[in-house]
């Protein structure tokens, strides 16, 4: 083999290395601007849909919950028909569920642990008869400061 022979190899060798570099780059920066284009996710725009409704007044009623359960006990599902009642009286009225938890702990498992005991509150709203789109929450709230450890593990119902 001759030097020419050697340079041709190598210069192939480089060609191929620098399409493969160049073919990756590519597909990174296309699935960047592919993945940027999608839609929101839904649990997206639930989030941003909790922020926006501020509470007005006083809660109607609040619900209150075990140490780390969602669960509502029978007595507090006497507040779905205070509930339904309050939503009569106002036609174009909503429901905002606002679910609290106190600065203690993970706080990523504390917001996650208020949320599902929002979502309680609302599936026990809507069985008892209250329209789901009627229903909003807001972004899970961190009690501070004093009170009881119980306001820390509960969640307001307003009719708004």
């Amino acid at each position: 083999m001759s030097d020419n022979d050697d340079n041709e190899t190598q210069g192939v060798v480089f060609g191929v290395l620098a399409g493969v570099i160049f073919g990756i780059i590519a597909l990174v920066a296309g699935l960047g601007m592919w993945k940027a284009s999608q839609p929101a996710t839904p649990a997206a725009q639930v989030a941003a849909a909790e922020a926006e409704i501020a509470p007005i007044g006083d809660a109607l009623a609040k619900v209150y919950f075990a140490v780390g359960k969602a669960e509502l006990d029978e007595a507090d599902k006497g507040v779905v028909a205070q509930t339904v009642e309050a939503l009569a009286a106002k036609a174009d009225g909503i429901v905002l569920l606002s679910g609290f938890h106190d600065p203690s702990g993970d706080p990523a498992r504390n917001a996650e642990l208020a949320k599902q005991r929002a979502m309680a509150v609302r599936d026990a709203l809507v069985a008892g008869g209250v329209a789901a789109e009627r229903v909003k929450f807001r972004k899970p709230e961190s009690t501070v400061g004093e009170g009881s450890p119980e306001e820390g593990r509960r969640v307001e119902i307003r009719v708004q």
